[in-house]
């Protein structure tokens, strides 16, 4: 238990002096995943049967799932443009969490999000569970996705985020070295440093704020659910920003919110977020930058 810090911040949390003197930091977040999911097309044993519209439908071992890899490709195919647009008409940036399987089978996207100014940080080279991947393999993967986003994006990912880790992550993120921040953690509404042969910055990520829950038994049933979750979140953080700003992270998916019945709850939050004074929308490493110059290790 030595190596978990439970108190954190505590009672004294450090003022982040946001840009601008903002309140709160807002921070988008897409997950670039569609075609990196568990399918015998990528070599695997089985189809997927992670968050996608049919919760509780088993995997199938040696043959594809044609209903759940349509359920995906919706996502690269037009969900994620429609949640770009979004973001380009308001003039508003993000940060991609881009797996790098998913890039290389749509470079399109890539090449959109490096156009639009947005963020690309690393989410692994597939979309899998690494508890289980061998340490060589996931090191490999690391430097494979980090190739795919120079490639396809024209600049090396300065953030990650594998999402369902294994042991030896955050270990071998320090050995590859050349990263501000990783962002496997849901524990703070604040940055935080990690000691160790490199210090490493940790900006914590929510799946509260997540169209995830969509998803998810007994979670969210509609845009309306989803809107209102995020203005509470928002609205409390604002507040308490008077006296102690925070971030907020907001989880999309291409897949999820990308649909129109979903799409219109994402609108009028994005909306609602820009009628308020003392904002700062940004991406990860804006944050990250930020947080180093402000309260280096």
């Amino acid at each position: 238990m030595s190596e978990r810090d439970l108190v954190g911040y505590g009672r004294c949390p450090p003022h982040p002096r946001w840009p601008g003197q903002a309140r709160v930091a807002v921070q988008f977040v897409l997950n670039i995943e569609e075609g990196a999911e568990s399918c015998i097309l990528n070599g695997d044993a089985q189809s997927e049967a992670y968050l996608h519209e049919l919760p509780g439908r088993p995997s199938r071992t040696g043959e594809r799932d044609l209903s759940v890899e349509g359920m995906y490709e919706y996502g690269s195919r037009v969900g994620v443009w429609r949640i770009l647009d979004m973001f380009s008409i308001r003039g508003l940036p993000l940060t991609a969490f881009a797996v790098g399987r998913a890039l290389e089978l749509n470079p399109e996207i890539g090449r959109a999000l490096q156009s639009a100014g947005h963020e690309v940080a690393g989410h692994g080279y597939r979309w899998l569970d690494y508890h289980d991947v061998p340490e060589d393999e996931e090191r490999h993967h690391i430097r494979l996705t980090i190739e795919v986003i120079e490639r396809f994006c024209g600049k090396r990912p300065v953030g990650w985020y594998t999402g369902r880790v294994s042991e030896n992550t955050r270990r071998l993120l320090r050995e590859e070295g050349g990263f501000l921040y990783t962002s496997d953690a849901y524990n703070d509404d604040l940055p935080y440093w990690l000691s160790g042969s490199p210090a490493l910055l940790v900006l914590p990520y929510s799946l509260v704020n997540n169209d995830a829950r969509y998803l998810l038994p007994n979670s969210f049933s509609c845009g309306e659910d989803f809107f209102q979750t995020l203005k509470d979140a928002f609205d409390l953080l604002w507040e308490e920003g008077a006296r102690c700003p925070k971030m907020m992270n907001i989880g999309l998916h291409g897949r999820i919110s990308g649909h129109p019945a979903r799409a219109m709850a994402l609108a009028r939050f994005l909306d609602y977020v820009q009628a308020h004074e003392a904002v700062w929308i940004c991406r990860r490493e804006d944050i990250a930058r930020h947080w180093i110059t402000e309260h280096p290790f």
